[in-house]
């Protein structure tokens, strides 16, 4: 007989195992490293046993995903609820495990702002921050294959981002920032620029390990997405 976990798997099952992550990081089951490492992992599969083994911790049925909100709800909540993180004249880190529920502001005056999102649980579609900073400087570290959309103004300063991202045409986790930068910096680095954290070990790593080190893969030169400043 053969074996089923040996069968090919189609590009929508995938997707299907794809968007069971998502679900299962709304609910607070996987950090944004785990979120983006298995999505990269379900695309590189090729087996109905690696999709398996790569969800086989999460609950064997996959919810439901909610019904999406009206348009103008999210808005006004993210306005309320958004999180904030401020140096004054010092220093703010957030790292380690915490939980996002709504947007992140980081505001900066002469100080410095670390933001790292590796360990922490989204709870949404995407993580949306707003960082502001004069005469400072702002970091938020994000797991290397997210999608980063940069944008904002700087005037006598920097904003760039070195993060490995996703091939195109995957559905990657994505961290938008808008960025607001007087005379300092701010910077969205991937994981291989940064302090190694720890990670579990599950039974698609070495594979996965092994095939995005592929010739061809798509991306072991880290860009440097630099947006000059503004006169």
């Amino acid at each position: 007989m053969n074996d089923p976990g040996g069968m090919r798997a189609s590009d929508a099952e995938r997707e299907s195992v794809v968007e069971r992550l998502r679900v299962a990081s709304t609910e607070g089951r996987l950090t944004l490293a785990e979120l983006t490492e298995r999505t990269e992992a379900a695309y590189l599969a090729q087996t109905h046993g690696e999709l398996a083994q790569i969800t086989a911790d999460l609950p064997g049925a996959a919810p439901a995903p909610a019904p999406a909100p009206a348009p103008a709800a999210p808005a006004a909540r993210q306005g309320r609820m958004r999180k904030w993180i401020v140096a004054v004249m010092g220093d703010a880190k957030r790292t380690g495990t915490w939980r996002i529920d709504d947007g992140i502001g980081a505001v900066c005056v002469m100080g410095d702002v670390v933001l790292d999102l590796r360990q922490a649980e989204v709870r949404g579609r995407e993580v949306d921050i707003v960082a502001t900073c004069v005469m400072g400087d702002v970091k938020i570290i994000v797991p290397d294959g997210v999608d980063v959309e940069l944008s904002g103004v700087t005037i006598m300063g920097d904003k760039k981002v070195q993060v490995v991202e996703a091939p195109s045409g995957r559905s990657a986790p994505v961290v938008k920032v808008a960025a607001y930068v007087l005379m300092g910096d701010v910077k969205i680095i991937g994981d291989s620029r940064a302090e190694p954290i720890k990670r579990g070990w599950h039974a698609w790593s070495e594979w996965w390990q092994e095939r995005r080190r592929r010739p061809g893969y798509g991306g072991y030169e880290i860009p440097d997405r630099r947006h000059g400043d503004l006169h």
